[in-house]
């Protein structure tokens, strides 16, 4: 084992000895996967051969910021290796890449407090919390700092179900996929989702979490219970609506500004078996929300309410063809009314049910429900699916796209919230203008209710009591060039620039702003509490620096 551990030490040594720089392609190399000990001698070496042969004594910053780590004792890992900082400067967005000094694998919470309260001492050093990797804009990315691999919590990333209480107590970087699983094993699941679950829990809940059960629920911050977080300051919370509620709500949709969600304790309800899967086809947009507003709004009617556009087209992906939800179900066109526009709208409906229940039933209460609505009657598709194969549907989607190789790709994806008030003309400038040629990818539309978020978080919405989400889920074939990258943000941009021009009562969902400018307009009247929040939690500004609203101070 000795040998194991000097050789690596050597190649260092030379390595450092041969290049005024301490990031050679030697160091690099060898520097990665070593005991703590025996990194702690290499700090050594390193730090001595810089002040024997810099003539100004002075370390460079990054340099500087290493040394504050040479002697951190955590019960995890931390790897400065080109591979590991290499995952950590990347997002599933593919726009920006931004390196870390490095990249730590923390055994719990305890970890995560050591390594706040060790970056506190540097005048510069910030700290990012990852989870899965499923930023679009690099916001879970640390310039020069550290970045926590969430996903390695070791004992704290477990799934415990109190099935007396309906409650479960899971890590923040544990999979949505590993909660769900656990979960049914008792029949009991999570009331709100993300249509995507290979994300962790302590990633959604700071952002809010959202998906077509949120018109029951509210997105899944409003589903939460009591929360063990980190803060800025380095001290481990326990919090809840009556214990340490300033932090509590302060961590929900926070951004992760406050604080690192390493425990959250979470709702549930009993899991159905089932699930009658359905989608119908409108040609007309108010027809589209006039109805997607009523099954919201009514006390009786589908557990799951979500809508897409789509291109009035014969296109795979974005236009016809994406609809059926069967192999041996079509698409005809024909059914359509002669005058309709370049794009089409269609609800995606669920209803839960169990094994044991009388499918004439079923199909009564499917009825019923589908009776009040003004769909195209001969568009109308639906497929019985298991519970867990219905929410893992994405999921399944993944795997085709991995196959494909645009997974891999960039994703300059756009999420957003736009008022009742104004969706309808944002379908005219932008449904039916802007991207009327399709996103090459999902075109998410819905309402939800206002009602179900609690003010209190640090989620900011629009004002109207109904609100629409509005996602454009873009992808790229397997090779893109990064013109075509570039022609797909300015797009967004154009369509923020549009809303603004416009007046549109609207705010960013999962925001990206480059400017305090834009972040103050963002927040509105909710500003000064984020600010001051943060004056609490974080006031050295040290935490998700990747999401550029506040700048690390001393």
């Amino acid at each position: 084992m000795g040998h194991q551990i000097f050789l690596p030490l050597v190649a260092c040594t030379i390595a450092l000895l041969d290049s005024s720089s301490l990031v050679s392609a030697e160091v690099v190399k060898h520097s990665s996967h070593i005991p703590n000990s025996a990194r702690k001698m290499l700090a050594c070496l390193v730090e001595r051969f810089v002040a024997e042969n810099d003539t100004d004594s002075i370390l460079e910053p990054e340099k500087s910021e290493d040394s504050i780590l040479k002697d951190l004792d955590i019960e995890g890992s931390i790897d400065y290796g080109l591979t590991t900082t290499d995952i950590a400067s990347k997002d599933f967005g593919g726009i920006y890449a931004v390196k870390p000094l490095a990249f730590i694998r923390p055994a719990g919470a305890d970890d995560v407090a050591r390594v706040i309260r060790r970056a506190l001492q540097s005048p510069t050093l910030t700290v990012a919390a990852r989870g899965n990797g499923h930023s679009i804009n690099g916001q879970a990315m640390a310039d020069h700092g550290l970045v926590i691999d969430m996903k390695s919590m070791g004992h704290n990333n477990r799934v415990d179900v109190n099935v007396a209480s309906m409650y479960v107590d899971v890590g923040g970087g544990v999979l949505w996929t590993d909660v769900l699983k656990r979960c049914l094993g008792y029949g009991l699941a999570p009331k709100s989702w993300t249509d995507y679950l290979d994300l962790t829990v302590g990633g959604t809940l700071s952002n809010a979490g959202v998906s077509g059960q949120a018109f029951r629920f509210g997105p899944q911050t409003s589903t939460v219970m009591e929360l063990e977080v980190v803060t800025g300051v380095g001290v481990k919370t326990v919090c809840s609506n009556s214990q340490n509620s300033e932090l509590f709500f302060s961590v929900l949709g926070g951004l992760g500004q406050f604080g690192i969600i390493t425990r959250a304790r979470i709702m549930l309800q009993h899991a159905p078996d089932m699930v009658r899967w359905i989608r119908v086809v409108y040609s007309e947009f108010d027809e589209f929300t006039r109805d997607a507003e009523l099954l919201i709004m009514s006390e009786e009617s589908f557990n799951y309410v979500e809508g897409f556009v789509i291109v009035n087209s014969d296109d795979p992906v974005t236009g016809w063809p994406s609809v059926p939800l069967a192999s041996n179900q079509s698409f005809d066109p024909t059914h359509l009314p002669k005058k309709t526009g370049p794009a089409l709208y269609f609800l995606e409906l669920a209803l839960h049910y169990n094994k044991h229940d009388d499918s004439s039933t079923v199909n009564t209460l499917v009825e019923k429900l589908l009776r009040r609505l003004t769909f195209v009657e001969q568009l109308r598709f639906e497929i019985d699916s298991t519970y867990m194969d219905f929410l893992l549907r994405v999921n399944h989607a993944e795997q085709a796209a991995r196959g494909s190789g645009i997974w891999d790709t960039p994703h300059p994806w756009l999420n957003m919230f736009v008022s009742k008030r104004d969706i309808a003309a944002f379908n005219r400038v932008v449904f039916q203008n802007i991207i009327k040629g399709g996103v090459n990818g999902p075109l998410l539309t819905y309402p939800l209710l206002r009602s179900k978020w609690d003010s209190r978080s640090s989620v900011v919405l629009p004002q109207s009591d109904i609100f629409y989400l509005v996602a454009l889920l873009r992808f790229t074939h397997a090779h893109p060039k990064e013109s075509e990258i570039k022609q797909m943000v300015a797009q967004n941009n154009e369509i923020v620039q549009t809303c603004i021009k416009n007046g549109f009562d609207f705010k960013l969902y999962l925001p990206h702003y480059e400017s305090t400018v834009e972040w103050k307009k963002h927040f509105g009247d909710q500003w000064i509490r984020f600010v001051e929040r943060k004056s609490q939690f974080d006031p050295k500004a040290v935490l998700a620096p990747g999401q550029k609203i506040f700048t690390r101070n001393h």
